[in-house]
């Protein structure tokens, strides 16, 4: 575990299991103190957890569709962890690795973890690093970048889940959720993309102005059947480069979440299936809802819709990607 301080006394943990997010401590609107991200009581829990709890998952993170994909004119077979698709990298992950701490301090943590060719199926030897840096201002900046020896796909992100009254404080129906989208990705029932995009005037996905997250989420809508609640991709809009991705915020604690990406689209998990999930740090198991995850990628499925951005990585080249958590009271 590695923990982080600023000059307020507000705190990030990480582990080097996933190089992931383990408790970020922030005050609320009276100044108290409260870890707003979910997480576990043992760290051997970490490793192989359904959730991907706090975790940077990869080397695919989402689905790929069957487990497959054709690159430069071959295809590669990865390995399953669901019968419809492989997802988060498949059954031995990154986010269930060590990574390998590079350098820290009290601000700032870089991690590194190498992955050889053929791993889980994918081609290339690839080296990804991540560094986090927590700022005065209650900013968790994460940056994520890769190179490999070969070609081959790649999307990373972080699996925080947030719930900004306190990790142990149950629901997030009643978060407002802002999103800079108006379009999303079509799935299936398996929630592989279908390759349609849609917009969300008029359905439950329209999150461009604050709404409850609970608001709709029982809504008789194909793709919250699917889910069991939100389990989706929106397209962020406006140009690339770093801007406002979604912001998260609670009026019973006063607390806001902003999240910033280079990435172009934003993964939203309701966290529907947290039932069963290991013991948490508040000594108990987390239940369906308890919190939500707010991942900025690259989307689902993309090696096998050349119409999606571009998710190859080719020597030579870095794949650099930037993820800010910025924390207000």
């Amino acid at each position: 575990m590695i923990h982080l301080i600023n000059k307020s006394g507000a705190s990030v943990m990480l582990t080097e299991r996933g190089a992931g997010i383990v408790s970020v401590v922030v005050p609320d609107r009276n100044g108290i103190m409260s870890d707003v991200v979910l997480g576990y009581r043992d760290e051997a829990s970490y490793l192989g957890d359904g959730p991907c709890m706090g975790k940077i998952p990869g080397r695919y993170a989402n689905r790929i569709a069957g487990g497959r994909f054709t690159l430069d004119g071959k295809e590669y077979q990865l390995i399953k962890n669901h019968p419809e698709y492989q997802l988060h990298g498949g059954p031995d992950g990154f986010a269930d690795r060590l990574w390998k701490v590079l350098r820290s301090s009290d601000s700032q943590v870089l991690m590194a973890l190498d992955s050889p060719d053929g791993d889980q199926g994918y081609p290339g030897a690839v080296h990804a690093e991540a560094l986090y840096s927590w700022e005065d201002d209650n900013s968790l900046r994460l940056e994520i970048t890769a190179t490999t020896d070969a070609h081959t796909v790649i999307n990373l992100t972080n699996h925080t889940y947030w719930n900004l009254d306190g990790e142990d404080s149950g629901s997030i129906f009643s978060h407002k959720l802002r999103l800079n989208a108006s379009r999303w990705i079509v799935t299936d029932p398996s929630l592989v993309p279908t390759g349609e995009i849609a917009r969300v005037e008029n359905t439950p996905m329209d999150f461009r102005r604050a709404k409850p997250v609970g608001q709709d989420i029982k809504a008789d809508f194909p793709a919250l059947r699917y889910g069991k609640g939100y389990d989706n991709c929106w397209i962020l809009d406006g140009e690339p480069g770093l801007k406002l991705a979604a912001e998260l915020s609670s009026d019973i604690s006063g607390r806001r979440l902003e999240i910033l990406t280079d990435q172009p689209g934003v993964q939203v998990y309701t966290g529907n299936w947290l039932d069963g999930s290991p013991v948490s740090k508040s000594d108990r198991s987390y239940r369906d809802y308890d919190g939500v995850a707010i991942e900025c990628q690259n989307f689902p499925d993309a090696p096998n819709h050349p119409d999606f951005p571009s998710c190859v990585l080719r020597p030579g080249e870095t794949y650099s990607r930037t993820i800010i958590f910025k924390l207000f009271a």
